[in-house]
């Protein structure tokens, strides 16, 4: 099977596709012909070394979301194949991984795929709608509560805004001029264009402080100052990770596989609760210039890899 790979540290250049054997699932694993992957950060953490050198390994794999078809099941696997499924392909550094034609990840990795959806864009829920929901239990908010959403217009931040509306909290959400159109249709209360000084403008909307910040832009102590006294922060990187003061409790998110929530969050996306959002859509074999267009930045959705 063909697969997108980095075999030594670079730019997107680095990313090639090669010719691999066709993996076989393990007992309580399954085997997934992929119908697209998504293209996320941690990919160009990949090849840009950020999870360490590859000199010891032939080639490293990329990707941690895909969509696709259940194509052969492992022992204990009681799933039926041509099952349309999602899966969160954890793990930094494997040979291949879910830019590729075929994936093999274990039953807790994955989830019924929405039904009626396209799986181009069913691709983009797993990591990004997972980290999102993840910050959100580190964040105990009751209905009512304030949270500041930063990055608010990227995956994760949306599918945060929209989850938190699911909760019943109020949302402050940070985002380019562009995105307040998408952002307030999506549930927050209150828009703060990333043109604003963040703290002075969120206070504006809520005195006191925001009850919890999910920092999904990474921004650190500009966050942290919307904050009240005793609140919550959550960042999705550790390290920009501000230092905790006025009580305030700091905390950093990094998302691991759950079968019941990812199944969960498919039903959201299912009934229209979710939104993913594609930017672009690449065939495998272009994988170079789609991680190139990733690094580029700009674009709202995700890039999606089809084999």
């Amino acid at each position: 099977m063909r697969a997108a790979v980095v075999k030594k540290v670079g730019g997107p250049e680095a990313v090639e596709i090669v010719e691999v054997p066709l993996p076989e699932p393990g007992p309580f694993q399954v085997r997934i012909k992929v119908a697209a992957a998504a293209l996320n950060p941690a990919d160009a953490a990949v090849w840009a070394g950020v999870f360490g050198p590859l000199e010891e390994m032939e080639h490293a794999g990329l990707g941690l979301d895909a969509a696709g078809t259940i194509d052969a099941v492992g022992l204990g696997a009681l799933l039926e194949v041509g099952t349309p499924v999602i899966a969160f392909d954890s793990g930094a550094l494997r040979p291949t991984k879910a830019q590729a034609e075929y994936l093999v990840v274990p039953l807790n990795s994955i989830a019924v795929a929405p039904e009626g959806m396209d799986l181009t864009l069913a691709a983009t829920i797993p990591l990004n709608a997972m980290t999102a929901a993840q910050a959100l239990d580190q964040l105990p908010l009751r209905p009512r509560d304030t949270l500041l959403v930063t990055g608010a217009g990227g995956a994760v931040g949306g599918y945060a805004v929209e989850l938190a509306r699911t909760r019943g909290v109020r949302v402050v959400a940070q985002g380019r001029p562009e995105d307040e159109g998408f952002l307030r249709g999506h549930g927050a209360t209150w828009f703060v264009s990333r043109e604003e000084e963040l703290s002075e403008t969120v206070h504006r909307f809520v005195p006191l402080g925001v009850d919890g910040v999910l920092d999904a832009a990474a921004l650190g102590e500009p966050a942290l100052a919307a904050v009240r006294d005793g609140g919550i922060f959550v960042s999705v990187r550790v390290d920009v990770l501000p230092r905790p003061r006025r009580g305030v409790v700091v905390r950093n998110i990094a998302a691991s596989p759950d079968a019941a929530r990812l199944a969960y969050l498919s039903a959201l996306a299912e009934v229209g609760l979710l939104t993913p959002r594609v930017a672009r859509i690449y065939p495998l074999a272009e994988a170079a210039e789609a991680h190139a267009q990733l690094a580029r930045g700009g674009l709202r959705g995700r890039i999606v890899l089809v084999p």
